[in-house]
């Protein structure tokens, strides 16, 4: 059985595609790069993050962006016909008052790992942009048409706009094409393909929280009129329909199901195999339920689907609700080496699952300072917008550890250096080493940033020189930092820390990502203090339920 999530941690809105016997998986990035992730696959169970299509920082430049705005939403397409891959994605500059100031562009590629073309600027009507590379050679893309007048329906429709390829660029405006196939509300994330005589429609509804819901429109003509699949929604988490078209928050607690696992289930799209099979990419999340708050955020899961007799697709297990447990596919069984869950920083690149809040990594880290160290330089605190020298990877489970070896020797209070679970830049937590005035010694402390309210553990402890470890153990809702000078013997400091705080509902300024763990180091003066770090190590129980 395939057990879902497929991409545990922050890996929402996934876009699939297939190459001959190859499937891929971009997913959102937001303002982590390197940007959009891929992951591949031979067998639809197995999975690997093989790349990133977004490697270069000043293009796009996301630095000073609040949190959860960004790289949104990417659109992979494969087209046979000119062997190039195309992702479309969004930048979403800004959500003030109700205007999504977002610029979407393409670029293509003939291989998925690059180098891809630069971007095409393409428009600003809304997010969730993607193309169909139609039979008769043109293109269309789709995308929402985001709604800022009062008294209109909100978010707003789905958009149609052709395509040029030699003018590279869009031919006229984009014209509305469809509303909704429930009233949900909230449409989004629209994916056109084409099937026989019918052009399909995949969008969302009801908002990407727990009344979330993948629905499906057809038409004979691409700009329609489009009819709704008369069982929507067709994947979803929240199985009744609801009147939520004028209600403007996309979580929608009270849409909470107990019944089933995955919630959220929304945002999707699908693949067919050369034999026939279909497969549905959708996010979900896993919330401790009591709480309803999701640390992992928006993840991806993939649900088996079958084209019913009368045209419309339909869930292979009956019904539509979002599976935790899937049946495999046909495909022959080709599993991934195991990666480690140890860095030791002995090589000359560091793994691909490491990410940084807004620019490149490689600006602020180095491999060849000492022998199997990974040198960190410091820059500015864990709440900047601008740069921020943190290391990090997705937290997949609330049951994790994460330990790591430093050797850091600050002068001035302004230097510090440790371990980070970190949401975004107003919810943190950061265990580190720095510098007292007051006793003329190194110590360690814990900063907890609380939807931007800052509190200092009281707890600290002086340090002598040298190296040391830092810890920090998730267990469920609980979080336990702690260190030791020899890597046996530890002992814990400051508070139990709850992990439902950095989460998608918790934060009040960001709410589409996910927590990471990772390394820091912070030079609030000259920004050249550099840390050493000797191994960095994170234990994740993936399969543990979340309750």
């Amino acid at each position: 059985m395939i057990q879902n999530p497929v991409f545990k941690g922050f890996n929402p809105d996934p876009s699939i595609c297939r190459r001959g016997d190859d499937y891929y998986v971009a997913v959102s990035s937001f303002e982590w790069f390197p940007g959009l992730p891929v992951y591949h696959s031979r067998d639809l169970k197995h999975w690997q993050l093989l790349t990133h299509v977004l490697t270069d920082d000043n293009n796009p430049d996301l630095k000073k962006l609040p949190s959860a705005k960004g790289i949104w939403a990417p659109s992979l397409t494969w087209c046979e016909e000119e062997k190039l891959f195309y992702v479309i994605y969004g930048v979403m500059n800004s959500m003030n008052s109700r205007y999504f100031d977002v610029d979407n562009y393409l670029i293509t590629a003939s291989e998925i790992t690059g180098p891809w073309s630069e971007p095409v600027y393409l428009h600003s009507a809304g997010f969730d942009a993607s193309i169909l590379h139609d039979t008769d050679g043109k293109k269309w893309i789709v995308s929402l048409e985001w709604e800022t007048r009062e008294g209109y329906e909100k978010p707003g429709a789905i958009c149609l706009v052709e395509y040029s390829p030699q003018t590279r660029s869009v031919v006229g405006y984009p014209q509305r094409i469809w509303r909704g196939g429930t009233d949900r509300g909230c449409i989004e994330a629209p994916h056109l393909t084409r099937r026989g005589d019918y052009y399909y429609l995949m969008v969302a509804e009801g908002g990407t929280g727990y009344g979330h819901a993948v629905t499906m429109a057809r038409a004979t003509q691409v700009a329609g009129p489009y009819e709704g699949d008369p069982q929507n929604p067709i994947v979803t988490s929240w199985p009744e329909n609801f009147n939520a078209r004028h209600d403007a928050d996309h979580l929608k607690p009270h849409y909470f199901n107990p019944q089933t696992y995955l919630q959220k289930a929304g945002h999707g799209s699908y693949v067919e195999t050369p034999t026939g099979e279909v497969w549905l990419t959708h996010l979900c999340s896993r919330p401790f339920r009591q709480a309803l708050r999701c640390p992992l955020g928006r993840e991806t899961a993939i649900q088996k689907m079958v084209w019913s007799d009368d045209g419309w697709l339909r869930m292979a297990a009956g019904g539509n609700l979002a599976q935790h447990q899937v049946e495999e596919s046909n495909l022959p069984s080709q599993p991934f080496p195991a990666k480690p869950d140890r860095d030791d920083f002995d090589g000359q690149t560091l793994d691909n699952a490491f990410y940084a809040p807004r620019i490149r990594f490689q600006r602020f880290t180095s491999l060849e300072r000492k022998a199997g160290y990974l040198a960190l330089r410091g820059q500015e605190s864990l709440s900047s917008l601008n740069k921020v020298s943190l290391l990090a990877k997705k937290l997949t489970s609330v049951y994790a550890t994460i330990i790591t070896k430093m050797e850091f020797s600050p002068e001035i209070y302004q230097h510090s250096a440790g371990l980070t679970l970190y949401y975004d830049n107003m919810n943190y937590l950061f265990l580190h080493k720095t510098w007292d005035e007051a006793s003329g010694a190194a110590q360690l402390a814990i900063i907890y940033m609380d939807n931007g309210e800052r509190h200092d553990d009281p707890q600290k402890i002086r340090l002598a020189e040298g190296e040391v470890y830092l810890a920090m153990a998730i267990n469920g809702r609980e979080i336990r930092c702690s260190w030791s000078a020899d890597g046996a013997k530890y002992q814990n400091i400051g508070a139990v820390y709850d992990t439902s705080r950095f989460s998608d509902e918790y934060s009040r300024y960001g709410e589409f990502t996910g927590a990471f763990v990772g390394m820091a180091c912070v030079d609030s003066m000259l920004h050249r203090k550099e840390a050493l770090f000797d191994f960095f190590s994170y234990r994740a129980v993936e399969d543990a339920i979340i309750e």
